[in-house]
């Protein structure tokens, strides 16, 4: 049952004391007169929203994309997207990679000051209730950084009550607060953020956007929440963000990433493959591996290949990156017994473009001791194995298809989060393991 109690819409200069008084006109008992079930408030949790959308606000401003600013990655951004990218002689996949976003970012800065403006409906942090936010009376703080002249903060603020009790007598609602203005306008009110968070309960800080740890803005929340919620399928440079999560966490900040759940189908095969018991001394013999990915992210592939050097107890030293149509980087650990194991990964050009940017397309596990029976070839359902059984005697290695999340939004998978919201020490285990690989590149 769909119970809407009261929306505050018309915008208004940002003041602490103002937002307040709109939040306790929405929560009183009556309207027009007329009783109305009590409202349960925000009782389980808070959640500052950083989302951006920057991209859907320039292909806006350059005419490629007439709808609202809502964060939705749909037909009619993507069919936006793929305007953009053939006006520009991009590669067309209708989704945003760091090539296509620093294009637009070129082409409104062409623009004269008073062009780099869009007016249309501004709906971010409203698509967000039914997936997590449903049955959880909660305060969602939306951070809306807007394009053009710094004309201070706004502030939208409104209810929404999708649930009503089994009793028939509550109603189980959010509140929403949206700040808009440019990016160092919300920086100037990085204290009202901080006052908006309600302490007493667990306070979460969703990043929607390439992580900044040196923005004051992302420090200041980094600080005021239990979690900080990233999503490594945004990160516009994967492997130097990867970075900069392990420095978070090395500094006690509890970071939890969206895209480390989408390894999970790959990870529990993975583990199945090797549970009969005439396989898991195989495991010793394991020295060869290869990782195929979506061209694009590499983020996932370097958390799998972590996260399996981290259970054999596999130690990096070495990385080379030579390139090529696949951008092959290699990896070199030491094994548990000393033996010498190499790891291949390739960025792989993919024409059937799925929501995610950088998805798993297969993955091969393999010995140079022709005896050990260890063979394992794991291959997304969509793309196959083609390329995997390719590499010879396939026809001894055990070959599973792995089947996606069923619903791999970032979204879905927060509302997952919300359930689970202590310290995954799996997560961290391999996340340092990948930072350990990324830093032999750097030095």
């Amino acid at each position: 049952m769909t119970t809407p109690l009261v929306t505050l819409q018309k915008p208004k200069d940002i003041s602490l004391d103002e937002i307040e008084a709109e939040l306790s006109k929405i929560w009183l008992d009556q309207e027009g007169g007329k009783v109305v079930p009590a409202a349960v408030r925000a009782s389980t949790f808070s959640m500052v929203l950083y989302e951006p959308e920057e991209f859907q606000q320039l292909l806006a401003i350059l005419g490629f994309y007439q709808g609202a600013i809502d964060g939705t990655h749909g037909g009619e951004t993507k069919i936006a997207v793929q305007e953009a990218q053939k006006s520009y002689d991009l590669r067309v996949t209708g989704r945003i990679d760091p090539k296509t976003l620093a294009r637009l970012r070129q082409e409104v800065e062409k623009l004269p000051p008073e062009k780099r403006t869009y007016s249309n409906a501004d709906q971010r942090g409203f698509g967000i209730s039914d997936a997590m936010t449903s049955q959880n009376p909660c305060r969602v703080i939306t951070l809306c950084p807007t394009l053009g002249e710094d004309k201070g903060v706004t502030a939208q603020v409104s209810a929404y009550c999708p649930i009503q009790s089994a009793s028939g007598s509550k109603l189980v609602c959010c509140e929403y607060i949206s700040l808009r203005g440019t990016k160092t306008a919300l920086e100037r009110v990085s204290y009202l953020v901080r006052n908006l968070i309600i302490q007493e309960l667990p306070k979460f800080v969703w990043w929607k956007a390439t992580p900044n740890p040196e923005q004051d803005l992302f420090q200041s929340l980094a600080k005021s929440c239990n979690c900080i919620v990233v999503d490594s399928s945004y990160f516009s440079d994967a492997e130097s963000e990867l970075l900069k999560m392990q420095a978070q966490l090395e500094a006690e900040t509890f970071v939890a990433d969206l895209n480390w759940h989408r390894l999970s189908p790959w990870q529990e095969l993975t583990a199945a493959a090797f549970d009969a018991p005439e396989r898991r001394s195989a495991l010793l013999e394991m020295d060869q591996i290869s990782v195929d990915y979506e061209k694009g992210n590499s983020a996932q592939a370097f958390l799998y290949l972590g996260w399996i050097a981290s259970r054999l107890e596999w130690k990096p030293v070495d990385y080379k990156e030579t390139g090529g149509d696949y951008d092959l980087k290699h990896v070199t650990f030491e094994g548990a017994n000393g033996r010498k194991v190499e790891a291949e990964l390739a960025a792989i050009p993919t024409a059937d473009w799925g929501e995610i940017l950088g998805d798993l397309v297969g993955i091969r596990l393999t010995s140079t001791n022709e005896e050990a029976d260890c063979c394992t070839i794991l291959c997304s359902e969509t793309t196959g194995c083609m390329r995997m059984e390719a590499g010879g005697g396939a026809q001894s290695c055990r070959t599973e298809q792995v089947s996606a999340l069923s619903d791999q939004r970032a979204e879905a998978l927060m509302s997952q989060q919300l359930q689970r919201w202590g310290r995954d020490n799996l997560y961290e285990e391999s996340l340092a393991i990948t930072a350990k690989i990324l830093n032999i590149k750097k030095a």
